[in-house]
């Protein structure tokens, strides 16, 4: 389990790196910052990938100054308190904003 969690989030980091490094932030932030912040949006969809229950293919993850947004569509109530639960046990995460809808069957 450690070294399947340790090879998604090795692959996320490398998908993002890039994007991290070209990225122009137009706020008042500086380059350490901003790192920080897509460090913690990687490990938060790293987390719900690795996650039975919470999958994150709709759910969108931003983070800024370590609050993290969770904006998308979930299955259910469960999944959607799962998603704010794992993005909050992410070191440096200061507080999660679910924005999570439920599906309508």
């Amino acid at each position: 389990m450690k070294i399947k969690f340790a090879g998604t989030l090795a692959m996320v980091t490398l998908l993002l790196g890039p994007v991290a490094v070209y990225a122009t932030d137009t706020s008042t932030d500086n380059a350490g910052q901003y790192l920080s912040d897509a460090a913690i949006t990687v490990k938060v969809k790293a987390a719900f990938a690795e996650d039975k229950w919470v999958k994150g293919r709709h759910i969108s993850v931003r983070t800024d100054h370590g609050v993290v947004d969770l904006t998308g569509t979930v299955k259910s109530q469960r999944e959607s308190d799962r998603a704010t639960a794992l993005a909050t046990k992410v070191e440096s995460v200061r507080a999660v904003h679910n924005n999570l809808r439920i599906a309508t069957h």
